[in-house]
């Protein structure tokens, strides 16, 4: 996959517990996110996941890239462990999801849904 560059299209997040190089699990999403609404995406997941995922535990860190020939957000986030990832009550992701959705509306100028759909997730685990 080619990724835009690093300085532009790449954003991290680190949780100040870090649990050495180990990580259980890698969350790996994709949403869909078109040129000219990139920073538009960051504003909402600086204002939204960044700030929440920081507070939960098992949260190692993560990694945003935007494909430019996709127009796709790639998002991989560090698990200490899948339990510590699976273990957030389902309400909780929906009320962060909520005001992603709220903030990326407001910047782009969407009136209803979700500017960013997601087209991907699942999980990498390490070898």
């Amino acid at each position: 996959m080619l990724l835009g560059g690093i300085s532009e299209a790449r954003d991290q997040a680190w949780a100040d517990l870090q649990v050495g190089d180990k990580v259980a699990v890698i969350e790996h999403l994709r949403l869909k996110v078109p040129q000219e609404s990139r920073e538009d995406w960051m504003v909402a997941e600086r204002g939204s996941w960044e700030p929440w995922l920081k507070h939960q535990p098992g949260f190692l860190g993560r990694d945003l890239f935007w494909d430019p020939v996709t127009e796709e957000g790639t998002l991989l986030i560090r698990w200490s462990s899948r339990e510590a990832w699976k273990s957030i009550p389902p309400a909780e992701v929906e009320r962060v999801q909520a005001r992603f959705e709220m903030l990326a509306c407001e910047h782009t100028g969407q009136n209803q849904g979700n500017p960013f759909p997601l087209v991907f997730e699942g999980e990498l685990l390490p070898q």
